[in-house]
């Protein structure tokens, strides 16, 4: 066996793990723990003073022990109780926290996924439970942020979600003179669900011949599932999450037409054409790798998903491939979402 690195020795020096499984055992062994991490994070840092609304100052709490085994801290000055659940995905639910936060460990720690059936068999919950868990982590803590704006590089490109063509689809949109991929594509403009995705470049921006230090966000991704007619869909995105001055980077695809003549310099990959990389930096390549991750995620863990549900599957490959640098950060950040309450509409 390897010996162990300084900061853990139970973990190999070769391991490229940032939070392995021990670490977070270590870390959070029970529901006692879990749930006193929610109330020093979301009220009280050193775990006895917080503001109390009923006095509207600073006061003391103490937890006491009930037979009903409230999860709650009581003002000491007027008795208000506090509840470090209230209005979180954990709030009124009868899994225990270490649960909760076991499947968020999962669900950052694994490259492609995990299924409701996999977290079933790990926490030994029902699977109705296990795919409620995953339901509120994926649509409630893992929404994408639209303040974080793309800028410098972007790639954009489309892509569609589905099934395989059966026999008598493949009957249906056979038509002289296409050739197959066009029926493919026209089958999938059909059937499949489209998403719309960016993704800032993920190198160097050198202006002067020094690297700039003020752009962040290095490689971050940003995808939605879109109506088929999505051009409007793609002009609005533009604008919310890409700078002006920005450089753009698509296929050939007619949807794209229109930058052309709105300001934006745009450039465009002739795949249509064979052409794939132009000039060395004219391509789709980052983009079209995170939708590999997408597809073979999707294929290999979930077999399939419904359109419904198709937007939460993608905010959690956003969430993974935006965090991809730090597991460690990664979990510590969806967890610190978990602490507060959920954003009302």
């Amino acid at each position: 066996m390897a010996p162990g690195n300084r900061k853990n020795p139970q973990r190999a020096t070769a391991s490229d793990s940032t939070y392995t499984l021990l670490e977070f055992m270590a870390d959070f062994p029970d529901d006692e723990t879990c749930l006193n991490w929610l109330w020093r994070t979301r009220y009280a840092p050193d775990g006895e003073t917080a503001f109390c609304q009923r006095c509207e100052t600073e006061r003391t709490f103490k937890r006491y022990t009930s037979k009903q085994q409230r999860q709650d801290w009581t003002c000491t000055a007027c008795g208000l109780h506090v509840h470090p659940t209230a209005g979180t995905i954990y709030h009124k639910s009868s899994t225990g926290l270490h649960l909760w936060f076991y499947a968020m460990y999962l669900m950052t720690s694994t490259r492609c996924g995990i299924s409701a059936k996999q977290l079933e068999r790990e926490l030994g919950v029902t699977y109705k439970t296990a795919w409620r868990m995953f339901n509120l982590i994926r649509n409630q803590l893992m929404e994408q942020d639209p303040d974080e704006k793309l800028t410098n590089r972007v790639e954009m490109d489309e892509t569609y979600v589905g099934g395989k063509p059966r026999a008598t689809d493949r009957a249906k949109w056979q038509k002289p003179g296409l050739t197959v991929q066009s029926q493919a594509v026209s089958w999938a403009h059909d059937k499949k669900t489209p998403i719309f995705g960016m993704v800032q470049r993920n190198d160097k921006v050198w202006e002067d011949g020094k690297t700039k230090a003020t752009v962040t966000n290095y490689g971050n991704v940003v995808a939605y599932v879109v109506p088929k007619k999505m051009q409007s869909d793609v002009i609005r995105l533009m604008d919310d999450q890409v700078k002006d001055g920005t450089t753009i980077y698509t296929d050939d695809s007619r949807l794209y037409d229109w930058m052309d003549k709105s300001g934006w310099e745009h450039h465009k990959v002739r795949h249509s054409r064979g052409s794939y990389v132009a000039n060395y930096q004219i391509h789709t390549q980052q983009i079209e790798g995170f939708w590999s991750l997408v597809k073979r995620g999707i294929s290999g863990t979930h077999h399939a998903v419904s359109p419904k549900w198709l937007q939460g599957y993608v905010n959690e490959y956003v969430w993974r491939y935006n965090h991809r640098d730090n597991g460690r950060g990664m979990f510590s950040a969806l967890l610190l979402r978990s602490a507060f309450p959920l954003a009302t509409p």
